[in-house]
């Protein structure tokens, strides 16, 4: 344990790896950081904040939140919870390697008054210093691949799913209040099959937020989501890419269409981004299955 007045802290320059805020992601802030021995000391924020170590090595690291103070060794997939509103410090004795997650109070209230049984008003989560969630863990991490990718529009799609299952599980698992998550029994109906697969297939050349497709329903994103999964086999992500491939293989057979044209239509951020997408679902790229046919 250590106390405040006795934790040296060497301010160290916060220059992330890589940035969500460059993506447009609505919904949290996803940073990665690889930084030497120090620390800094943190204002009261609006956001709720998780940590997620991905150090290769043990690393020993001293934190204060608010009135409550630890010093421990921090591993590959070990969390810390920080919630809104309280000042905090840390230090790190060796390189600290981690993902930094911010996530606002308002975005956090909004999935619990739709996906959970109880007033967000009562909602408030708990402080942890040093917590092992699987569940959380495989979450953050494809947060983590998705940063890297950079997948434009369609990535920003994926990334509301991921964060609206994140905060579920936090509410779940962090929240003084026990919440009882609320669950639809069964898939979505023929009629809201129907429903949300004419929308995607109409809106293939712009930008599809899960909002907007949960809004037609009027239920949870977060429940969209599962119940989406349930019925078609696969998220509302991968459909998306597949209606993009499949719309994309119709537009290749147009000789009068170059094949950035044929991107833009198909709503992907450019033609390498396309033929990234053609290649994983076909094993071939867009010039050789235009070449082919």
């Amino acid at each position: 344990m250590v106390k405040t007045s006795n934790l040296s802290i060497k301010s160290v320059p916060q220059h992330p790896i890589a940035s969500s805020q460059v993506l447009g992601w609505e919904s949290i802030l996803v940073e990665e950081f690889h930084q030497p021995p120090g620390g800094m000391e943190m204002q009261p924020e609006p956001e709720h904040v998780i940590v997620l170590s991905l150090g290769a090595k043990p690393n020993r690291i001293h934190q204060v939140f608010g009135d409550r103070h630890y010093t421990g060794l921090y591993c590959k997939g070990d969390l810390a919870i920080m919630p809104a509103g309280v000042p905090s410090a840390y230090h790190s004795e060796g390189d600290d390697h981690y993902l930094y997650v911010r996530i606002s109070s308002q975005f956090l209230h909004k999935v619990a008054s739709q996906a959970i049984e109880i007033d967000p008003n009562r909602i408030e989560l708990i402080p942890e210093f040093r917590v092992r969630n699987l569940e959380i863990e495989q979450i953050l991490m494809l947060l983590r691949s998705e940063l890297h990718k950079g997948g434009g529009c369609i990535g920003r799609l994926y990334a509301e799913s991921l964060a609206n299952a994140l905060v579920v599980h936090l509410l779940r698992d962090y929240s003084s209040a026990k919440p009882r998550v609320a669950l639809y029994e069964g898939g979505l109906s023929d009629r809201q099959i129907l429903l949300v697969t004419e929308y995607i297939n109409e809106h293939l050349d712009k930008e599809i937020k899960l909002a907007d497709i949960a809004q037609l329903l009027d239920i949870s994103q977060f429940h969209f989501s599962r119940l989406f999964k349930k019925s078609l086999g696969i998220s509302p992500h991968q459909h998306i890419i597949q209606q993009r491939i499949e719309r994309a293989k119709q537009l290749l057979k147009r000789r009068d269409l170059s094949v950035a044209d044929v991107a833009f239509l198909c709503g992907f951020s450019s033609q390498s981004h396309l033929g990234k997408s053609f290649r994983q679902a076909t094993g071939i790229t867009p010039k050789a299955f235009r070449e082919g046919i």
